[in-house]
Parts: C-alpha cells; structure tokens; sequence
C-alpha cells in the first residue's frame, strides 16, 4: 500500500503551504487546515507501517482503509491545487496609457480572491468531517494490530536455488567458468595467497544464488574450512555469524549466549591457520558486511576466498574495497541457452518444439530477456495441460508479458521474488518505480524526461539541504539503478541517457500499478475509457480510432487525471484538453500529423500543469494561450516551433528544450529567473545573450550563435552562472568563426562538468584555464586553430576529465605520457594536417575508446624517420583499451602503403592483451565536417567494426 503513503507523503507539504501567510485564510479555516495537518500526519505514520508488509500479507479491512486514505489525499491535493490556482495573480503593474485598465483588472481579482478563500473554508470543513470518519474506522477496526496477515506458505526461493539439480541448469557452466576464473586468476603467487574477495551482482531471478552454489561445491574441497549462509532482507548480525561458526564445525547451543565481539573474535580464531571459503548470498546492506568482515582477517596468506551475492551495486562494490577483489556482474543467459532451458522445460527435450511454434517462442524469449527465472516461470505456465499443445494461449501468454495480465500461480512465485527489491525501497521511490508503468514494454525512457515527470507529479520532494529538485530526481533514479531495478541505457562517452525496465520486472510495477490504480492503459479496444473507480493516470499506448469513428472514444471518471501519456499512433484516443480539470503532465506524440480533434489553444485551460511535452511534425508553433499556464515548470517541444513573446510570463518554468531542431528565443527571456535547462536555442540579439546572464540557476545550456559578436557577449553572460553544469555552442556561419579572443577573457565557472564546441566555432589557442579551478570539468569538446605539445600537457592536469574531443586545422607531432590523463577513457583527436601521435607505456591507464582522425603520410615520416615499425603508435601501452577506431588521410602515401601501416596496426592491436574491437580505414582526404558532432558517433557507433583475430 505504499501508493497511499506517497499520496500522503505530497500532500503534507501543500497543507503547510496553505498555511503561509501570503494565502491570508481566516482564523477558523487556518484552525481547521493545522488541525488537518496534524490528523493527516497521523494517519502517514500509520502507513507507513502498511507500507512495510508485503500486498499478499495484508488484511483485507487495512487495504481498504489505506485506499480510502489515498483517494482522500488526491481529493484534497485538488481542492488545495484549484485554490492556489485561483489566488495566485502573476500579473505586474501596467504602463501608464493602461493603468485604469490595471486596476480594474486587480480589484475584479480580489473579488474572486476572497469568494475562493470562503471557497476553500467550506471544503477543509467536508475534508475534516471524511478524515475523522476514516479516523475511527482506523480505531475501530484495530488497523495497528491487524496490518499483517499469515505469510502463506510457500518454497524460499534461496532454498529452491540451493537444491536445484546440476541437470536443470542450462547455460551455468560458461558463466561458473568466468566466476571461477576471478577467484583463481592473480598476476603473481603473492597476489595468489592473499585474501581475495568475489561480490555477484544482478537483480532478482538471474540466478546469482544457484550458480555461486555451483562453484562452491565444485571448489570447496580445495579449503580446509567452508561455510555458505544465507542472508536476506532482515538480517541478524548475530545469527549469521553463529551459522558460519556451525557450517565451520562448532556446536550451536554454546554458541547462543555468546554477542557479536564473541562470534567475530572465535572466528577470526578458527580462521587464522586456515585457507578458508566462506559464501555470503543475498546481502542487501553494507553495514551488515561491516560487521561481518571484521571476522577475516586480511593478514591471511594461505589464499582463502570470500564469496558474496547482492542484489544491489553500490554493496557489491562496497564488498569489493581492495584492489584483490573482483565484482561479477550477472548477465543474461544467451539465446541459444534461453531456447535450450525453455524448451527442455515445455516438451522435455531441446528439439521437440514444433515448427509452427518457433516464431512465438523466440517472442517469448525475447519479453524474458535471458532470466532464468523468468524462463523457468512461462515454461511451468506452458508445459501445464492443454496449453502445451494451444497455439493461441502461448499468443495469450506472450501479449500478456510485460504489461501485469500474467494471471497464473506459477508466476506469483516469481513476483515474490522480484517485488524483495520493490518492498526493500523507500516509499517515494515507490511510487516513482511504479510511474514506469506510464510506458509500453521495450521502450528506452529517456532519463531526464522521467525526473521531470516525477517533478511535475510532486513525487520529488527537496529535503533541508538547498538542492535542486531535479539533482534530488538524478539521487532517486541512480537508486533505482543501484537496486538493480531499472537497467541503464548509456550514450558513447558512458553516461546514462536513458533507461529500461526488464520485462520481469515490468510484469510487477504494472500489476501492481492495476492493483491500486495508480496508472489505466489505453489500447484503443472499444469506444469508451473508463476504470473502476476514479482515474488518476492513463497512457494511450497502440490505438487507433476504430473503423467509421469520426471523434475520439467517449470518457468516463477521468476529470481527475494527473498524467496522460500517448504513444504514437494512440493521439487518436486523446480525448479533448477540456476533459481535464487538474492535469500536471501531458505528454503527447504527434506521430508525425496534427490531429483535428486537439485543438492546441485549449492548452490555456489547463492551469494546472507543470509539465508539457509536444512530440512530431504537425506542430510548427505554440499558441498564445501557452502564456497562461503559469504554474508550468517544463517545456518541450518539436524543433523549430515558434515560440510566442507569451513564453516569457511562465516565470516558473525551469526546463524549455527542444527535441528536434532549434527554436529562437523572444526577448525578454530573461524574466524566467528559475531556468535551469536552455537546450537547442538559437538567438539573434545581443540584448537576449545578455538576459541570459540573469539566470542565475541555470545548469545546462546548448546555444547556436548567428555572429561572432553575439559569442563575446556570451563570453560575458557565462561568467555570471553560478550552478552552470553543462555548456554546448556552435555557429550558424557557413565557414568556422576563429574567436580569436585572449585566454583570459574565457573564464569558465567552477561548476561547470561539460564544454562543448561543435561545428562553426573554432578557437585560434586553446584558452588558459586554471585546471584546479575547474576541478570537475570531465568533457572537453573543441576545436582549436593548432594543437600544440604543451596543449596536450596543459589538458593533462584537468583532474576530472573523462572525456576528450580535440579538433585542429594544424596538428603537431604529439606524445601522450604517463604522467597526465589518469581518468580519461574515452579520446578522440582529429585533424586535417600531415599529424602523428605516441602513447607511451603508461599512458591513458583508464582510456577505453580511442579514435583518430589523422595523416598517413606525416606518420609515415615520423615512424620509418626514426627507425621505427610502421605503422606504430603505441596502442599496446593503453592497458585498458577496449574498442579503436582509426581513418587514415592517405594523401602523399600509396594504396601498398596504406595497406601496410593498417596490417601493422591490426597486428599490434591482436597483440594486445584486451584484444580491443577496432576498425581501421584510409580515405583520400579528412571531410570537411570531421570536426562536426558527428565525428564521435560515425565512429563509435560503426556496424563495420572488426573483431580481433
């Protein structure tokens, strides 16, 4: 029931907003809103000790309580949200010529000021007479003494995973090898007697408990003392102690009186003159490891190994503290030992599938994504009776997964397992886990539209530090991902962009989503929407008008709506912007037309919402109306929408963005003081260059200049943006703008994490940056007039640099050595000149991606002028290399020789010890948009990768 609490948990701070002074309520409503607030408080510790005990454990009467308190908790946040609407008046003095105009305008707003204060007096009454209703029923019904049921009776999954026979397993020796190899592998026989450590990592159901038993019974009996425990949610620190002192030999009864500096103590006893192997499963917090680990003594030199498994990654690295130590990351099982286990589950036989089957099998496989878990589950579901043989329920079974319908008693078994990592967050991160049921299955979510979505939803909520809302959503989704509940989609340099929810575990966030009504999916089927009981959310997913339907389908209970999300070509169900009373998120894809039906001026009536986003390319502007919204915090919209002069009366909009093409900015921009993202603008004008500086919480910005002139006003602008994160510039002149402006003047602010420069700027020097100053600059993207040994050693000593693009029209011989770059990992470095490049041993120690854009010929001078192999630059000093890209400029060379220099170049990388991926090619000349964006995504995201022989 932990909707409820999160219901309750962002309805608390709207009461004390109500309370501030600037809403002037009278003595009695103030009365009743504290003495709401007090009840409500109340009722939020209640549920949260709902929230503790798992849906199937739940009384019935608690349920039912718990979901009256939610639906009471969203009637209130309406009521207060069309008040604050009502009451908060933006407007500013008018010029002189419309004073009158002004005023009559300002007293006609205090009349409905006040009716809507008495308003508001009148519902906090009826809020108070349901809360004291649900009050007593919570008394009454004992709800504190019966929020947990008997636990059913079921198998432990650890149990289950323990005892599986070695015949059951497909695919597990390959990984049991892998495992095996990180436990026996050391660079030296030192390295070899010392205590070394092995955390396994991945989310419920991949298995990570039946394979680290595997290896312990293949290896154990080369260690005189072994142990295996399971651990699990709620653990005592004492008792796993007494069970690995018991597996280790010793008598339990004597062993209960005893506390923890006993156990740790006699432990470290037994251990001390032993190679030992102890197993850990199923740890989910670091302060139990703590505890534990002061009972292996890291001076034991007889090789011992401690084995560990958790769900979540920060505690598998947190196991993992010494350089000796190795974290194993589970991955999926293939797609032949997929099909094989799945088959062999169904007709007991890996080739007994028939024909007629195949295609749906691979779609099966394809929703379980390599989880043995989930194999196992359909397969029990198919191989039950009839439905071995039925073509149509394996269809039914297919279409079901992923969106929550699976209704069988061998998935329940499966949701358990999963819903340990649900139950184990906390209740905020709850709901917005389960806010991903908002989109259809295989769907990236890119991860900055869903913090804002959270956002507008009040999901997120800023604790006593001053931090940015959005930086407190970037904390919540990073949890997530360390729980091991969403999967993270990374771009080229390896930062996450976006994310995915395994189709397992999209199976749990959607039944329980449907459970508790918290989100109703739309497909289009019939002509009318509608749920039981009031909608809260829906998404439109696939659907289309049907047949001779002339207007959307008809809508029931949906006045209340929060969120709507459409999915293309689902825009046809979109029922009219006047459905909505107290829409926060609207989130729409146009699927490439406009539609007739919506009518984009009805935007205005949507005074609620906080978040908008237009999709396809039947927009090309915004209406007028759009200034009205003035409680929106996020804008996004297709490239190239005009942008109406209204845009600048949302003085609380904090992201506008495109995502397509650029849009011009109008003036007065800088009015909006809260900004924090500007992403895909163009400006024309000094003067808006110039506003920009006014925005002061402004943290990511991607601007396109039309002259050089409007670059150094920029110049300006940046000095005076304090929480600046990330910057992108670039020009719209037909050739490069040589800024040629003295390094001082490009003082960067200290905050900044990313500096990019694409096409159409290019810098004469590189600019004199203080690199202690910029102490977490990690990308640097840019293009400068000549690249010169002491540039190279200048961007050395940027301490935090991952990252690093440099583009030069006249590149120098360079050497890169081993003193600087010690967190680089990705670099590229183009230029159009005759060029050349060293790495010497020790260089580059973290740099996985490499790429070169440079002149054969000057490398052929450099190489063979020195007596030198051709074609070398040292990649095999880059211990870490992963993946190479290289494009020769092969003028002033010939064809025989070019052939040469990439034989001896593939030679040298199939020598290396990473055997890196790379693909190798000669042009007959560098393309003049090699310094363009594209540069890094033609190489990193070529199909024509080799891999090394």
């Amino acid at each position: 029931m932990d909707l409820a609490t999160g219901a309750m948990g962002t309805l608390l701070p709207k009461l004390l907003e109500l309370l501030g002074e600037e809403y002037k309520l009278q003595k009695g409503v103030r009365e009743g809103v504290q003495s709401l607030e007090k009840e409500m408080r109340s009722m939020h510790a209640a549920l949260c000790k709902v929230a503790e005990v798992p849906r199937d454990r739940l009384d019935p009467q608690v349920k039912i309580w718990a979901g009256e308190v939610r639906e009471l908790s969203f009637d209130m946040k309406d009521v207060i949200d069309k008040f604050l609407v009502r009451v908060d008046d933006g407007s500013e003095p008018a010029a002189k010529s419309d004073k009158l105009k002004w005023l009559t305008k300002k007293m006609a707003g205090l009349f409905t000021r006040g009716k809507a204060r008495h308003e508001i007096g009148n519902a906090i009454e009826v809020i108070n007479e349901q809360v004291k209703l649900i009050a007593d029923r919570h008394v009454r019904y004992n709800i504190d003494n019966i929020v947990g049921g008997p636990a059913a009776v079921t198998v432990d999954p650890l149990l289950r995973a323990l005892y599986t026979e070695v015949t059951e397993l497909v695919g597990i020796d390959g990984k049991r090898d892998q495992v095996l190899m990180k436990l026996v592998s050391n660079e030296d026989n030192v390295s070899k007697k010392k205590l070394k450590i092995v955390s396994v990592v991945g989310f419920g159901g991949l298995g990570k408990t039946t394979l680290v038993k595997k290896v312990y019974d293949k290896i154990k009996g080369d260690f005189s003392c072994c142990a295996f425990v399971s651990v699990g949610r709620s653990p005592d620190p004492k008792k796993i102690l007494m069970e690995i002192l018991t597996d280790l030999g010793m008598e339990g009864s004597q062993l209960t009186t005893w506390n923890e500096t006993r156990l740790i103590n006699k432990l470290r006893e037994s251990l001390e003159k032993n190679r030992y192997l102890i197993v850990t499963d199923d740890i989910w917090d670091e302060n139990l490891w703590t505890t534990i680990n002061f009972a292996f003594s890291k001076d034991n030199d007889y090789g011992s190994r401690l084995i560990t498994t958790t769900r979540i990654v920060s505690v598998s690295e947190f196991c993992c503290s010494s350089t000796n130590d190795s974290v194993y990351q589970m991955e999926p099982l293939s797609h032949d030992d997929s099909r094989s286990l799945f088959h062999k589950r169904i007709f007991a036989h890996e080739s007994g599938c028939p024909h007629e089957f195949e295609e749906v099998s691979k779609d099966i496989l394809k929703k379980c994504g390599g989880v043995p878990l989930a194999i196992i589950t359909i397969a029990s579901v198919l191989a039950s009776g009839p439905k071995r043989n039925s073509l149509n329920e394996w269809h039914l079974l297919r279409d079901s997964i992923g969106r929550g319908l699976t209704e069988d008693p061998s998935v329940e078994e499966m949701m358990r397992i999963l819903s340990f990592s649900y139950y184990d967050l906390a209740s905020d991160l709850k709901t917005c886990l389960l806010y991903l049921s908002m989109f259809p299955e295989d769907r990236e979510i890119m991860k900055d539209q869903l913090i804002w979505m959270w956002i507008a939803e009040s999901f997120v909520q800023c604790g006593k530090v001053k931090t940015s809302l959005f930086e407190v959503g970037e904390t919540y989704f990073n949890e997530l991902v360390n729980k091991s509940l969403i999967q993270p989609v990374y771009d080229d340099f390896g930062c996450v962009r976006a994310c995915r929810a395994h189709d397992s575990v999209l199976d749990l966030i959607c039944s329980l989503s449907r459970e508790e009504n918290f989100v109703t999916i739309v497909s289009g089927t019939g002509d009318t929407i509608s749920s039981e009981g009031i909608v809260r959310r829906f998404s439109l997913q696939n659907g289309r008008k049907e047949e001779g339907q002339t207007r959307p389908p008809r809508c029931e209970n949906i006045g209340q709506v929060r969120s709507v999300v459409t999915f293309a070509p689902a825009i046809d169900l979109m029922p009219p912007f006047s459905s909505f009373f107290v829409l926060r998120v609207l989130d729409l894809e146009y699927g490439g037309t406009k539609e007739d039906h919506l009518n984009l001026q009805e935007l205005g009536r949507l005074l609620h919402l906080r978040y908008l986003r237009l999709s396809g390319c039947g927009i090309t502007e915004l209406p007028e109306e759009i200034g009205k919204l003035k409680f929106l915090k996020v804008l996004i919209l297709p490239g190239c929408t005009r942008l109406p002069s209204t845009v600048t009366k949302l003085t609380r909009l904090m992201c506008l963005r495109s995502n397509g093409g650029r849009f011009q900015l109008p003036d007065s921009i800088g009015k909006l003081r809260l900004m924090e993202v500007l992403n895909k603008i163009k400006v024309g004008s000094v003067s808006i260059v110039q506003e920009l500086g006014d925005m002061h919480t402004l943290r990511e910005l991607n601007i396109q200049f039309e002259s050089l002139e409007l670059v150094q006003a920029f110049v300006e602008s940046l000095r005076k943006m304090p929480k600046i994160q990330c910057v992108e510039i670039s020009a719209t002149c037909e050739r490069d703008v040589s800024m040629d402006l003295p390094g001082e003047c490009w003082v960067l602010p200290a905050s900044l994490r990313e500096f990019i420069m694409h096409k159409g700027i290019r810098l004469s020097t590189l600019p004199a940056w203080n690199p202690y100053h910029l102490s977490q600059l990690s990308k640097i993207v840019i293009s400068v007039g000549v690249v010169r040994q002491e540039d190279l050693r200048f961007l050395e000593k940027f301490p935090a640099l991952r990252n690093l693009v440099l583009a030069s029209d006249n590149q120098r011989p360079l050497v890169v050595g081993a003193e600087g770059f010690r967190c680089l990992e990705n670099f590229f470095l183009v230029s159009k000149s005759p060029s050349q490049i060293l790495f010497q041993p020790g260089a580059l120690p973290k740099a996985e991606l490499v790429v070169l854009y440079m002149s054969l010929l000057a490398a052929k001078e450099e190489t063979l002028g020195n007596g030198g192999d051709w074609f070398d630059v040292g990649m095999e000093n880059l211990p870490a290399l992963q993946k190479v890209i290289v494009d020769f400029h092969r003028s002033g060379v010939t064809v025989g020789e070019a052939k040469q220099a990439k034989a001896a170049l593939e030679k040298a990388l199939r020598a290396h010890p990473k055997r890196p991926t790379h693909r190798i090619d000669f042009d007959e000349y560098i393309p003049e948009d090699a310094r363009d964006e594209d540069i890094y995504t033609k190489g990193v995201d070529s199909s024509e990768d080799e891999e090394s022989e």
